[in-house]
């Protein structure tokens, strides 16, 4: 019996001893967040030093290699796993514009990823692009060396150059065609009975009608109306046909210019001024292959180490900016929330994965790749917790009612971080369960039935931050991040995190999905 009783108590003594060195390694790590919060710098490391991140760039390896040397450097296993193969690479340099003539002004405009630059400085004159045959042929002889203006108000993408839009091309082209025979008919109708009969319109919604004639013809690029903040997305061809090579790449540039420039140029057009655009446009291809992978770094658990917490945020970012919003406020608090809970001496009992995720912006690519390759973890996920909606922070939490009282538990310790910061665990779901890839890389982990329950966020403060401002934008900047918000990300994320791989049990899934 007193052996008994002497074992109970040193049972009771190393649990009570454990609680406490947990208790101890979170209050460790809201003094950091308080005291040495490092995000901002992860940040300023991520956008001003590496910069845009497009997968298949220079600046994206760099990114992958910089994220799991910080990970080794803190003490976290680190798997670099390779998700896919590009046909060719990209990588943006600088780049300038300006109108030269009766007028003179710098041209403020974009280019999407994956299309081309200039030859050197590049002069020309500008043109309308043609909307039928015969005004093709007409203008075919100036074609070569010109600037065209093509219709349409651009939302991003370039010039969709797939089969199916020249498909498309065509038969608008046909249906042209036919209307200018008819407005023919009129014209000489009108001219031999003096009427004033209108013209039929020509149709004009999509936008360079004669694209591969026009490169043929060798036109120096195509220049399309776009409204401002400027929004720049990539080159779809390319990135999904594995035939593209460094050989057969495009050799026209793709601007997108601010709306109101892109008026006047058009109206001098149209009155058949004289002048010039001249631009220096720095894109630049890789030979491919080029791989890109996912960053895991991994802090194994004591207890059980076959059950899993993760924390994750897209490495990659559009590259007409810098990602300091898309993805940079995401990824980085899961950085920050990593060299935490290293420093603060925890010992998880489950493992926590910390993922820097590739080509999220080029369909998910790095977290479909994750889940196809780790089918026997799906079950064992207590949470994905992945941050991807700006630099606001969580002010708390909705989970189904299995998981209540559990997360109330563990968001106890939240509230010392920033007391005038709000949090509240409240009841919630079942949620509706994906049946297909969304908007963020948690989609793909709720579609197989993994909790992706992620924080609630909000501009609380009233920093007056628009997403909708710098998604994709040539303003996704460092400078748009907030720092306190991503400091109580990034803390928030850390505690929360360690907390739930601290359960002595497993979340239950119960409620979850409809």
């Amino acid at each position: 019996m007193k052996r008994i009783l002497l074992m109970c108590a040193v049972m009771m003594s190393l649990t009570a001893f454990t609680v406490s060195a947990q208790d101890d390694a979170v209050d460790r790590i809201i003094k950091m967040g308080q005291t040495d919060n490092q995000v901002m710098n992860h940040l300023d490391v991520l956008t001003n030093r590496i910069g845009g991140r497009v997968i298949g760039s220079y600046a994206y390896d760099n990114a992958v290699q910089w994220v799991a040397s910080s990970f080794k450097k803190w003490g976290l296993d680190v798997e670099l796993q390779e998700v896919g193969t590009l046909p060719v690479g990209f990588d943006r340099g600088p780049w300038f514009g300006r109108m030269l003539g009766e007028k003179s002004m710098d041209l403020h405009f974009v280019t999407p990823s994956y299309t081309s630059g200039t030859k050197g400085v590049s002069r020309g004159q500008v043109l309308q692009e043609p909307l039928t045959q015969k005004e093709f042929d007409r203008m075919k002889g100036q074609l070569k060396g010109a600037w065209v203006l093509i219709n349409g108000q651009n939302a991003g993408w370039p010039v969709d150059r797939s089969a199916k839009g020249d498909s498309i091309r065509e038969a608008v082209i046909t249906e042209n065609n036919k209307t200018a025979e008819q407005n023919d008919k009129i014209q000489k109708g009108n001219w031999e009975n003096g009427t004033s009969n209108a013209l039929l319109p020509l149709k004009e919604n999509v936008p360079a009608l004669f694209y591969k004639q026009m490169c043929e013809v060798g036109v120096l690029g195509f220049i399309q109306r776009a409204s401002v903040p400027l929004r720049a997305l990539y080159d779809r061809e390319i990135m999904q046909d594995p035939t593209f090579t460094f050989d057969n790449l495009p050799t026209a540039c793709d601007i997108k210019l601010d709306e109101s420039q892109f008026d006047i140029i058009k109206q001098m057009v149209k009155e058949r001024r004289t002048f010039f655009l001249e631009f220096d446009i720095r894109n630049h291809f890789r030979m491919g292959p080029v791989k890109y992978y996912n960053v895991i770094g991994k802090i194994r658990g004591t207890k059980y180490p076959d059950e899993y917490v993760m924390a994750s945020g897209h490495l990659d970012a559009y590259d007409v900016a810098t990602g300091g919003v898309d993805c940079g406020s995401g990824v980085t608090p899961v950085i920050e929330a990593a060299r935490m809970i290293m420093k603060s001496g925890a010992k998880p009992k489950r493992t926590i994965l910390f993922c820097a995720f590739a080509g999220e912006e080029f369909g998910l690519l790095g977290s479909e790749a994750w889940v196809k390759a780790n089918p026997d973890k799906l079950a064992k996920i207590a949470n994905l917790f992945n941050r991807d909606g700006g630099p606001t922070p969580p002010v708390g939490i909705e989970v189904p009612q299995a998981m209540y009282k559990d997360f109330v538990k563990v968001c106890q310790s939240v509230k010392k971080i920033r007391p005038d910061y709000p949090f509240e665990v409240t009841v919630g779901g079942p949620f509706t369960k994906p049946t297909k890839p969304g908007g963020t890389d948690a989609s793909e982990f709720a579609m197989r039935g993994v909790p992706a329950i992620g924080f609630n966020e909000k501009d609380f403060k009233g920093y007056n931050f628009n997403y909708g401002e710098i998604w994709h934008t040539e303003r996704d900047t460092y400078s748009k991040s907030i720092p306190e918000y991503e400091e109580q990300a990034a803390t928030v994320t850390a505690v929360v995190t360690l907390g739930i791989a601290n359960l002595d049990h497993q979340l239950s899934r119960d409620g979850l999905y409809k």
